[in-house]
Parts: C-alpha cells; sequence; structure tokens
C-alpha cells in the first residue's frame, strides 16, 4: 500500500455525520491505508448538518469559483477542507448552497427522499473529478462508497474516458 494514491470519495464519513456502516467504513478504511503508507484523500458532500465550526472547516478558494453544469443550470462549486482529528487525513467537501445547505442529509423531517437527488449525486461526482484535476493529484486508485458517490464510476467511464490524468487509475 505504501506510496500508492487513494481517492476515497464517500457519501458519509466519521466524525463529519452520525455513525453508522458507510460512515465508519468511510473512516476505518482511509485511516488503515494512512497507516501503512498510502497517500489517501477523502471527498464528501458538506450537508448543511455539518458543524463548520466544530470541524474546522474552511474553503480553499484556490479549488473554489468554478460553476458545474447540472440540467443545464450553472451550478457554484465551493470547496472546503478539514483533517480528521488525530489521523492527518484530508476531507474535501463538495459544498453548493443549492444542493447541500439542508440540515439533513438525503431526506426531509418526513423521511421522504429529496426530489433532488439525482442531481445533488450528478454535482457531486463532478465536482469530485474537476476538483482531482484542479489539484492535479493522480489517483492510482479512486475508492467508492455509498449510494451519493455511486455516479462516479460512469462519470469516469463516459465523460472523462480521454482524460489523461487518470488513464491509469482504477476504480472500486
Amino acid at each position: 500500500m505504501e506510496d500508492k494514491r487513494i481517492l476515497y470519495v464517500s457519501s458519509e464519513v466519521v466524525p463529519y455525520l452520525a455513525e453508522n456502516e458507510v460512515s465508519s467504513m468511510s473512516y476505518e478504511v482511509p485511516k488503515m491505508i494512512n497507516n501503512l503508507g498510502g497517500q489517501i484523500r477523502i471527498f464528501m458532500p458538506r450537508y448543511g448538518n455539518i458543524n463548520e465550526r466544530r470541524h474546522q472547516l474552511h474553503e480553499v478558494i484556490r479549488l473554489s469559483g468554478m460553476n458545474l453544469v447540472v440540467n443545464d443550470l450553472d451550478m457554484p462549486l465551493i470547496i472546503k477542507v478539514a483533517s480528521i482529528p488525530k489521523e492527518r487525513i484530508q476531507v474535501y467537501f463538495i459544498d453548493n448552497d443549492e444542493y447541500f445547505k439542508r440540515k439533513a442529509t438525503f431526506t426531509d423531517e418526513e423521511g421522504v427522499l429529496y426530489p433532488d437527488n439525482d442531481e445533488r449525486a450528478i454535482f457531486f461526482a463532478k465536482g469530485v473529478v474537476e476538483t482531482v484535476k484542479k489539484l492535479n493529484w493522480v489517483p492510482d486508485i479512486i475508492h467508492v462508497h455509498g449510494w451519493m458517490a455511486a455516479l462516479l464510476p460512469i462519470y469516469m467511464k463516459h465523460f472523462y474516458k480521454n482524460e489523461a490524468l487518470f488513464s491509469e487509475t482504477k476504480i472500486v
């Protein structure tokens, strides 16, 4: 695992969201990779129920400022970053007020899925790829975890198939 570059893309990560199977695994696997000498970057959506002050999120101006098109609408991409305490692992948050400002992750107060979850997933997938391109950080492996991240492999195979940066990248 040493010196491998792993991009871990997840819909939920502990300690930023409540502990469940997805969020726990999305913490434990990157921690293990980091401990084995791999280079790890985690990406997740910046949902409105994530406390920015407590988790010390801050905007990365050099990565923010581009717009992504979803359903013919230009939507501003905001990138925030934080470090998982004691682990020295950076977490990049894909943010947009229209899609992620709500105080819940996937459903409203009655437990009904948000009707634009598909658009949110598209924005998240595009945001991850465009941010990694801007970082010029070439991952050896992209590990996708959780349904909000599930569109990423499709985007990589169809819309970014000729992107030289990802020509040797494998997707799990």
